[in-house]
């Protein structure tokens, strides 16, 4: 894989990821950008003890509801009349600054160090948010990619995991893709995220305090043993191969929820073996194709890997990759009900036995959607 590294118009690093050592790529984007200011800060809510970012310059950030290739600016720049992000007329993979970030490494102090009579410290939200654009084909998506470009995407994930994790500022890397208009996606392209957050997220720091006690009890790591006792009872494992297992958590807060784990355990995703990266495409591939089988029309998800913190509680931790989706039936969503946003107290219309049966029962899907 060769790696070539440019900077966009208004400073922003882009990153070509690609699959033969003689590409060649556009390097001068020809744009006419100026960095904007980056107002994000962080403010520490102190009854729920997390930080929240406070991003106001996001309300400005590009909103395509047409989807439309010829206004997409994930697309390659093919012509004078479309400069989009990506300055080449081609592309494998490429990772690039995101232009409206929640952190930055260069976001601006805020105005006073504190809010609310001293309760709530602030502090500028240092950070880095980037984009992974899987594919040049706008009309694709990551079930459609063949699994020498998964690999690619999984190569780019752990190089900028690695890169992330030796910045100061960063305490956990966070890689994820929205996939559907009902999960909020605003952009078409096939395309993902990863975010370098200044802290360690609050569901991470709930997950390790629980690992802890369990730890504590048994002198076992807790995911090793939720994975040990999935695959002793099998009525949740959709799938298993030589390397990694899927299956619907026991309780799973989401109508469809896919949680996806080495069989081995690392820690994060630059740990992972030669044998688990190379199995890692194929098996995903049929997970995603066996998800959007489910339904007439593409099932909407969120996708993303739970990986230690930079710094804190890394023996305590285990990759693994969540994905989930609003889809509780054809046409129908799961919408939060009061008692869930407000109260975080989830009821789940879908038994987990069920929808780990139909995961492995239904035809998978091939093709592009």
């Amino acid at each position: 894989m060769k790696v070539t590294s440019t900077r966009m118009a208004d400073g922003r690093e882009l990153l070509y990821f690609d699959e033969r050592d003689d590409a060649a790529r556009v390097l001068v984007d020809r744009r006419d950008l100026a960095r904007p200011e980056i107002q994000s800060e962080m403010r520490h809510d102190p009854v729920l003890d997390e930080w929240v970012a406070i991003a106001g310059h996001r309300q400005t950030r590009i909103f395509q509801p047409t989807g439309t290739a010829a206004e997409c600016p994930l697309c390659p720049t093919r012509d004078d009349d479309h400069l989009t992000e990506i300055p080449s007329s081609d592309y494998d993979v490429v990772v690039f600054e995101n232009r409206f970030p929640s952190f930055a490494l260069d976001a601006l102090e805020p105005d006073t160090d504190d809010a609310a009579g001293g309760l709530v410290p602030r502090r500028p939200a240092k950070g880095r948010c980037e984009v992974v654009c899987f594919t040049s084909d706008h009309d694709s998506s990551f079930r459609a990619l063949p699994s020498s470009r998964v690999r690619t995407v999984l190569e780019a994930w752990v190089q900028r995991t690695t890169e992330l994790s030796g910045l100061p500022e960063v305490e956990q890397v966070f890689a994820f893709e929205n996939r559907g208009q009902e999960i909020g996606v605003t952009l078409s392209h096939p395309h993902g995220q990863i975010y370098g957050y200044p802290y360690v997220t609050p569901k991470t720091r709930r997950m390790l305090e629980s690992a802890r006690a369990h730890q504590a009890r048994t002198g076992r790591n807790l995911f090793a043993d939720v994975l040990a006792a999935e695959v002793a009872d099998g009525r949740r494992v959709v799938a298993r191969s030589a390397h990694w297992t899927a299956f619907v958590p026991a309780a799973a807060r989401w109508p469809l929820e896919l949680h996806v784990y080495p069989n081995e355990r690392v820690l994060d995703l630059p740990g992972l073996s030669e044998e688990q990266r190379a199995d890692f495409g194929p098996f995903y591939l049929d997970l995603l194709r066996r998800v959007d089988g489910l339904y007439d029309t593409p099932t909407p998800y969120i996708a993303g890997w739970h990986q230690a913190p930079v710094r804190t509680d890394r023996d305590l931790a285990y990759l693994h990759l969540q994905l989930l989706s609003i889809r509780r039936a054809p046409g129908k969503l799961k919408y939060l009900a009061g008692s869930e946003s407000m109260m975080w107290a989830f009821v789940n219309d879908v038994s987990p036995e069920q929808a780990a049966e139909r995961m492995r029962t239904v035809t998978p899907v091939d093709g592009p959607a």
